[in-house]
């Protein structure tokens, strides 16, 4: 049997339909471990928790609501970053460009200031 590394996550509508399937004989235990390459424990308490009523349609929406609160949550999270960065782009000063006063240069930097003090 190969390895299927990190744990994975079933969805409640998924292992619903699953136990549903195995229930009405549309596919058997076997079967389901080999085409989903779900463990035979894994199967059996999915079913136990069918068979006590614990899978239902109720569970299985408060899932996705679950799912959909999650994204949500790291979407308004990720817009407070950008406004915040927005805003830091916004106070911050911007650089004089090299064709506007001719006195700086993208290679070489600002250019300095001729001395008084120097040689004649």
């Amino acid at each position: 049997m190969k390895s299927r590394g990190p744990y994975r996550r079933h969805s409640t509508p998924f292992k619903l339909q699953l136990c549903q399937d195995i229930r009405n004989g549309v596919i058997g235990r076997r079967d389901a471990q080999r085409t989903y390459g779900v463990s035979a424990n894994l199967i059996q308490l999915w079913l136990t928790q069918f068979d006590r009523g614990e899978l239902n349609n109720e569970e299985a929406e408060a899932s996705v609501i679950a799912e959909y609160e999650a994204q949500i949550a790291a979407l308004e999270r990720k817009v407070g970053q950008l406004t915040m960065e927005l805003d830091l782009v916004k106070k911050t000063p911007r650089q004089a460009i090299a064709g506007d006063s001719g006195s700086s240069s993208i290679i070489t930097g600002p250019r300095s200031a001729l001395s008084d003090g120097g040689a004649k």
